[in-house]
């Protein structure tokens, strides 16, 4: 066994039957996306730890030469209620728009849309679809369009007798949260009917003949099925919410009161409102910090497939 070793040593060979040229050749087309994850994605977080470390700004002495500060701003964003306000409406946000919202809806769509004729199922998917290839900005001003004071929703009320209502100033939270819902509703709809089609149908047939429900079929056969393909898209689409900026700005710029003002807009104005860059990063980490945690939730959600095959 040791004359082996050291004749792998001699031929740069390792155990497992790979050589180091072999390593080489594997790592080797991997090498451009790693430089571009490290230019793009690490850079810019390192950049923006060592910059709330200082007082960096946008403008005077702190914008040429910044100084290092400590900890300060970190012990000033905790005592912030803003922040801890902004916390709580990125998680209503979240949770409303993402994982009860589109997840539920788009889910919805593609059990019904299931063996249905294949024009319904088009012309449902393009009515769905068609919000969600909109570019966020255009999207965003034709929900403002639809639901500002004199927009189409009150017109509307008004038309049938009903009195009209300022929901971006009434109901602000409820308004971002719908206009949302229905912007990205499309992704998880698509995720959920290429899961849907991969669904055993004989699986299906044996628990209709065995006397259950359409319900019980859905809760017994088809979740544990798919329960993959909803961990997974659950967490896309909460990563994507959790960063959702253009809508919530245009809509509401993060008002009425600071009442929908999420993580994102929280750092837009410290950074670029009130050109305190360096505190404007460490409100980042936070919300980088948050985004973290939903990845590794995700990651034991899911499981190890091979411990349950076994």
């Amino acid at each position: 066994m040791v004359a082996a070793g050291l004749a792998d040593r001699g031929t740069g060979q390792h155990p497992g039957g790979l050589t180091m040229s072999a390593v080489r050749r594997w790592l080797a087309p991997m090498a451009p996306a790693v430089l571009l994850l490290g230019l793009f994605v690490i850079g810019p977080i390192l950049w923006s730890g060592y910059v709330s470390f200082t007082d960096a700004a946008l403008t005077g002495a702190a914008a040429s030469d910044p100084e290092f500060v400590g900890l300060d701003n970190y012990r000033r964003m905790f005592a912030d209620p803003a922040l801890w306000h902004a916390v709580w409406v990125t998680v209503v946000f979240t949770v409303g728009s993402a994982v009860i919202g589109q997840n539920c809806l788009g889910m919805f769509i593609a059990l019904l849309t299931r063996h249905r004729n294949r024009w319904l199922r088009n012309a449902v998917g393009i009515a769905v679809v068609s919000a969600w290839v909109l570019p966020e900005l255009v999207a965003a001003f034709a929900i403002y369009a639809f639901l500002n004071s004199e927009g189409t929703l009150n017109n509307v009320l008004v038309a049938v007798g009903l009195e009209g209502v300022d929901w971006l100033y009434h109901a602000p939270v409820l308004a971002v949260v719908l206009g949302n819902v229905w912007r990205g509703t499309a992704f998880s709809m698509l995720v959920y009917q290429a899961a849907l089609a991969e669904v055993p149908s004989d699986l299906t047939e044996a628990a209709e003949v065995d006397g259950a429900g359409m319900l019980r079929r859905f809760w017994h056969v088809t979740l544990p099925v798919i329960r993959r393909t909803i961990a997974t898209n659950v967490m896309l689409i909460t990563l994507q919410t959790i960063g959702v900026f253009t809508l919530i700005y245009v809509l509401t710029a993060g008002g009425p009161n600071a009442a929908t003002q999420t993580l994102p807009l929280l750092m837009y104005d410290s950074a670029f409102e009130f050109d305190e860059i360096g505190y404007g990063a460490t409100i980042s980490l936070v919300l980088l910090a948050i985004g973290g945690s939903f990845a590794v939730l995700y990651a034991f959600s899911i499981g190890d497939p091979d411990e349950e095959g076994s």
